[in-house]
């Protein structure tokens, strides 16, 4: 019997404790997943939870119990959780989290201080949920060299421009929706500004190109500009428009990862990924375009992710683990003023454009939407439109 602790009890933690106590149609009902949760950690107090006799409020119980053999850290952030995933490596027990933040900056130290105590630390409910991500980019890819990771990595913006185009609402009536059925949280800044798909695509460009990119090495823009003209030019133009993170592996060697909003065309399958799915897309020397869909977030999914680590922990896998990182490697960088699209431009009403220098199709005499009829940079694009009241300016994802 494995022995385990739940650090937070929140969403994802109580997901974990219901899986694997079998309540949540869990592995406690397979043979060969003898698991159970022997502590739960949270400041609060659940006296009407079936797990109220499991809570502690002193991490120093669980660092100090020999028969905790891994922990789950579901408590997010980078205070309490860094503290108590050192420690509890330190005493010689696997960590398994799903969050993503402690990962994208500290990921590399994480797992360096894990092997030293000869344990695991394991992440892969910190990217995409419940889609297995992680182990496939790491052992199925592994033959691989990757040059393109290209991903809509964050479900509450996903659900927010789907409803902008199903139901016609502006994105403050669609953000409203997302956070009323439990999508986006009340200070929704980390999804619609891009943080959440910059730490996620950290993660995912560490492992894929094998050193610790950091989340001040992404260029980072959300949707909170999209409006309801950019959605409709989208559609009148056969595309859809979808925040990206975008990790391309260059001729020079250097990798350029960025999270934008993208025009993004119908015979693209991230076009058609609506609602909260999230799809990650891997373009391998061998395999070519390889995709990978699911529910990127849930109480239920995530905790299966990191259940499925639990369990890879449980068993000491010797290939639970991941790629090695090597430490950050600054030259390996690439510029994102150096990445050629074309553009969809919308300009101000009243503006002139030369159709030459730009022009793709215009929608309406009150506001000039257009697409680059050739692909340029961005600072190309700007300094050609110097003149012009811009008042939007989205890559095409060609």
């Amino acid at each position: 019997m494995v022995k385990t602790a739940i650090l937070g009890f929140g969403v994802v933690g109580s997901g974990v404790a219901e899986v694997l106590s079998g309540s949540g149609n869990g592995v406690s009902r397979r043979p060969d997943s003898l698991i159970e949760v022997k502590y739960i950690l949270d400041v609060r107090k659940f006296p009407d939870s079936p797990f109220a006799p499991l809570f502690v409020d002193d991490f120093s119980t669980i660092e100090s119990d020999p028969e905790i053999s891994v922990v789950v850290e579901t408590i997010g952030g980078m205070g309490a959780a860094l503290d108590f995933t050192e420690r509890a490596l330190k005493a010689g027990k696997s960590v398994v989290t799903s969050n993503k933040e402690l990962v994208a900056t500290h990921g590399r130290r994480l797992l360096d201080l894990a092997a030293e105590h000869g344990v695991v630390y394991l992440f892969e409910a910190s990217v995409g949920g419940g889609i297995p991500i992680l182990r496939p980019l790491s052992e199925c890819m592994a033959a691989n060299d990757i040059l393109e990771i290209c991903g809509i990595l964050n479900g509450t913006c996903n659900y927010i421009f789907t409803r902008m185009v199903q139901d016609g609402v502006t994105f403050q009536e669609a953000l409203k929706g997302a956070q009323a059925n439990g999508y986006a949280e009340q200070d929704p800044t980390a999804d619609v500004e891009g943080y959440d798909t910059c730490r996620k695509l950290c993660i995912l460009s560490s492992i894929a190109f094998g050193w610790h990119m950091l989340p001040e090495q992404i260029p980072t823009r959300g949707i909170t500009e999209i409006t309801q003209a950019d959605e409709a030019y989208a559609a009148a133009s056969g595309c859809r428009i979808k925040l990206l993170g975008r990790a391309v592996m260059g001729q020079d060697g250097k990798v350029t990862a960025y999270v934008e909003p993208h025009f993004v065309p119908m015979d693209n399958p991230l076009a058609s990924v609506d609602d909260v799915f999230n799809a990650i897309l891997l373009k391998g020397d061998a395999t070519g375009d390889v995709m990978f869909y699911g529910k990127g977030a849930g109480k239920l999914p995530t905790a299966s992710a990191v259940c499925a680590d639990v369990i890879a922990a449980a068993r000491k896998l010797e290939r639970a683990g991941y790629r090695p990182w090597q430490a950050n490697r600054p030259e390996c960088v690439g510029s994102l003023d150096d990445l050629s699209s074309r553009w969809y431009v919308r300009l101000a009403h009243g503006a002139l454009a030369d159709a030459q220098r730009l022009i793709y199709g215009r929608v309406d005499a009150a506001e000039r939407t257009y697409i680059t009829n050739q692909s340029m940079t961005r600072p190309q694009m700007e300094a050609l439109l110097a003149d012009l009241p811009v008042l939007a300016a989205i890559r095409v994802l060609d």
